[in-house]
């Protein structure tokens, strides 16, 4: 496959402040979520309904540990297991929103492969992964850790 689209689709209704919308993307994983302003800004432990950084916070965190994997399958060194996690840090200081840095925290177990060759593997997957390239305007850091 040399080419493919995903697209996922959002509705707004109402002010910035008060409104609401929902998101929908083609696989029903995103069926009707809602967010909203105040989801999005009242509430720092994210718990009450998603928002756009939560989103691509997952969606980066889901790509870099696909592309981590086939990178070390790849180098004959299968992974047992990848975690990862993506911190999107925001900063208003300008005023206006804005990504500061995303730090990608990855605890991974991979049999037979040395710390070093590791680290290289866990750097390259984070420059070539495509979020990460899409993201390339934002610092990108990466916390590794080899069970």
């Amino acid at each position: 496959m040399a080419h493919f689209k995903r697209t996922a689709t959002a509705a707004w209704r109402g002010a910035g402040a008060d409104g609401s919308g929902i998101l929908n993307g083609p696989s029903g994983v995103l069926d009707g979520t809602p967010y909203s302003a105040a989801k999005r800004f009242q509430n720092e432990d994210g718990k009450a309904g998603t928002n756009p950084e939560e989103l691509i916070a997952a969606a980066h965190a889901g790509c870099y540990i696909m592309a981590l994997s086939f990178r070390l399958s790849n180098a004959g060194f299968p992974p047992s297991e990848l975690r990862c996690s993506a911190t999107i840090d925001m900063d208003n200081s300008s005023g206006g929103w804005a990504f500061e840095k995303i730090t990608l925290h990855l605890e991974a177990e991979v049999p037979g492969i040395s710390h070093d060759q590791f680290i290289e593997h866990a750097k390259a997957a984070k420059d070539g992964c495509p979020v990460s390239k899409a993201l390339s305007a934002v610092p990108i850091e990466l916390e590794a850790k080899l069970a």
